[in-house]
């Protein structure tokens, strides 16, 4: 099928506008799921249909019909922002099963809608162009694609946020461009920046998918550099290069694997990627017999989710046959892949390896002339250059013991940090976990010594700690393990799953503040698993939580809300704003589960999480924060009116209508996303109600977590 330009002039297109089989598919006489009474196309609904085919554990063949069905059904109801939203998914359907001819009309399709829909210089238009390189990239345009991925670059620094997760996937998939056009090393540098952009931004990097595919991406970036396949007759230096190289990428590959099996995440058909990755570089390396097991774990899954004529089952099989021929010639049996040496420290070997081959690490003469790093960057790049040695030279026996990273209170730790947070408590510092047993034979000597340390490191510092982070409250540092939660939360582990009135003295902000951060290095994972089981809120608490949140939201937003507005009591209004904002905002992170986003963090940075999780394709409940926000804008003219501002109290009831709108529109979406969680049958709006059905999932007959 090749590419056809479609007229600016139509007003509504009719169906010939489409190709013969997606014609057809409008023929169905079945109503579909998403579009709504009236007739009108309902995008939210189509995305949920969509995944719980991708989600299936079926073949995931019948998401073509349904595309296509969609397709034909949002351009009859004349929506274009749903048809554009169609669009993105066909392209990234076509591009996944090597559709790439048929993508080409997708593509052009979706640009001329979104320059018709004139979204130029908007959050779509970034991702339709992002969406529409990457397929031009895979259908072999590579011209095309690189001149996308500019424009969506320049796009991204206009409409995303620094830590917005798309951001990464663009560093990502230009890197594919780079890789494939014999860029390399523009390649290796792209998928770093990703890697270190995914790991920064993540509540738990250890079970993220996206940080699992960049480990994988990189590692094969690294495996296609010259330097990593110079031959025998290569210096001794070039040599030592080839090796290390392969030693990174290795890393890498293991990495993404550890990911997948830590965070449960078989299943998801990514996995036959992170696979044949780690053949690969497995064979790279000379062990051909697992490279050979990878690749036959691989071709199941592809086999399953993209069936037999898709490129990537035809190159997956060809490897594989490569990998039996010469598991068989070396002796090798086929087996799976050998991760009993990996643990979650191997990955820093990998950062490491990474990050000395980065100049943007240069020691730089003076703060002015300093690279911008995050807290987490610094720390991280701090305990590599000065805390790993000292630990290697002095306490050699404890190396294989001792936890490192950057946890608890403060911006840097949640990857929050600016500019304007430089001012107190930041500069060069981490936190070294010690068991209960090495801390009492070392703790005070290796503190003493970590104090020894240069206050001043690639521009930054000497660190200046405020009142409340000296002491015992210190934030950098060694500490006992206990001790250190203890100084957190109370706690000195998490409490026990039937203990849920404890979990419940325990804040968010608190929980937050235990479970951030990032764990650079933890050989006996001792502070790792602390850290996870307060990660871990019972299934119990949280549906307690959430019937809490409920009562708050319909008792401030839909009850107090507007009768204080009728009342004229503006002051009333705010603070119910207030309380409804405060619990909607944690019903984001409870309904998403803490054990995959985190939990909630202390207020001021509340939209700041927010955002950040929100802008992750799969979030659920995305689209409220910027309703939230909205509400906040609404807030001042709809519960004071202008008074003060020479008004005489005038214009109140216009925006008043606005705010109670999009009050309502957060509360129907709550609840059609507790339909569409399976966590109530009923469709009550009003949400007080719904708290009987979200509480007959609490199995625990415990008065705490009951309402009354």
């Amino acid at each position: 099928m090749s590419a056809r330009a479609t007229s600016e002039s139509d007003q509504e297109r009719s169906a010939d506008s489409f190709p013969a089989h997606i014609q057809r598919a409008q023929h169905s006489t079945q109503q579909p799921h998403y579009l709504r009474a009236d007739g009108s196309f309902d995008a939210e609904a189509f995305l949920r249909g969509l995944d719980q085919i991708f989600d299936s554990s079926q073949s995931n063949d019948e998401a073509e019909d349904y595309l296509l069905q969609a397709l034909a059904d949002a351009e009859n109801a004349s929506d274009n922002p749903g048809l554009l939203t169609v669009l993105n998914e066909v392209i990234g359907y076509y591009r996944s099963r090597g559709r790439h001819q048929d993508n080409l009309w997708m593509i052009q399709r979706a640009l001329e809608l979104a320059a018709k829909m004139q979204l130029q210089g908007s959050d779509a238009w970034t991702t339709t162009l992002i969406n529409a390189a990457t397929g031009m990239r895979a259908a072999g345009q590579y011209e095309q694609a690189e001149d996308l991925y500019q424009q969506a670059l320049s796009s991204a620094e206009q409409t995303l946020k620094p830590g917005d997760r798309r951001l990464a996937a663009l560093h990502n998939n230009l890197s594919m461009l780079y890789s494939e056009t014999g860029r390399g090393q523009q390649a290796v540098e792209e998928l770093r920046q990703a890697l270190q952009m995914l790991t920064d931004s993540s509540p738990d990097p250890e079970r993220d998918l996206d940080v699992a595919s960049t480990h994988t991406n990189l590692a094969l970036a690294i495996l296609d550099l010259p330097e990593a396949s110079t031959g025998a007759d290569g210096n001794q230096e070039q040599a030592q290069e080839r090796d290390d190289l392969l030693q990174e990428a290795y890393g890498h590959a293991k990495q993404a694997l550890h990911i997948y099996r830590t965070g449960g995440l078989e299943a998801n058909p990514h996995y036959a990627s992170a696979l044949a990755g780690y053949g690969q570089v497995a064979y790279a390396v000379g062990h051909f017999g697992q490279a050979a097991g990878a690749y036959q774990a691989a071709l199941a899954i592809i086999q399953r989710d993209y069936g037999k004529a898709s490129d990537s089952y035809r190159i997956t099989q060809e490897n594989l046959q490569e990998a039996q021929q010469a598991a068989q010639a070396a002796g090798q049996p086929v087996e799976a892949p050998n991760l009993a040496d990996f643990s979650a420290n191997s990955a820093e070997a990998a950062g490491q390896a990474s990050n000395q081959k980065s100049d943007h690490l240069a020691t730089p003469a003076s703060a002015e002339s300093r690279p911008r790093m995050s807290g987490l960057q610094l720390a991280r790049t701090y305990w590599q250059e000065c805390g790993k040695p000292l630990l290697e030279a002095k306490y050699p026996q404890y190396v294989g013991r001792i936890a490192a990273g950057l946890v608890g209170h403060g911006s840097e730790c949640y990857g929050f940090d600016d500019e304007f947070s430089q001012d107190h408590d930041f500069g060069p510092g981490f936190c070294l976990w010690l068991t209960a047993e090495d801390y009492a034979a070392i703790g005070d000597q290796l503190q003493a010594d970590y104090d020894a340390l240069p206050q001043t490191f690639r521009g930054y510092g000497p660190r200046e700690d405020s009142v409340r982070a000296t002491g015992a409250a210190k934030r950098v540092g060694v500490f006992e393990i206990g001790d250190f939660f203890q100084s957190i939360t109370g706690y000195r582990q998490a409490p026990a799953p039937d203990k849920p009135h404890e979990w419940l003295l325990l804040p968010e902000s608190t929980l937050a503040a235990a479970t951030n951060g990032d764990v650079f290095a933890d050989p006996l994972g001792t502070f790792l698993q602390a850290r996870q089981d307060f990660k871990s809120m019972p299934d119990d608490v949280r549906f307690a939580l959430i019937s809490q949140r409920l009562g708050m939201i319909s008792q401030a937003g839909q009850y107090n809300l507007p009768r204080s507005l009728n009342r004229g009591d503006g002051a009333a209004a705010w603070l119910s704003i207030g309380e409804f904002t405060k619990a909607v905002a944690s019903l984001v992170f409870l309904v998403n589960n803490p054990l995959t986003v985190g939990y909630l963090p202390y207020y001021k940075w509340t939209f700041a999480a927010l955002r950040q999780i929100s802008s992750r394709m799969a979030t659920r409940l995305g689209p409220v924060t910027e309703e939230l926000e909205t509400i906040l804008q609404l807030s001042s003219g709809a519960c004071f009116g202008g008074r003060g501002f020479g008004e005489g109290g005038k214009g109140a009831a216009p925006v008043a209508q606005r705010l109670l709108a999009a009050v309502e529109s957060i509360c129907q979406q709550i609840l059609r996303e507790l339909q569409a969680e399976g966590l109530t049958t009923s469709s009550e709006g009003f949400l007080e109600w719904q708290r009987p059905y979200i509480e007959s999932h609490i199995s625990s007959a415990d008065p705490s977590l009951h309402s009354l």
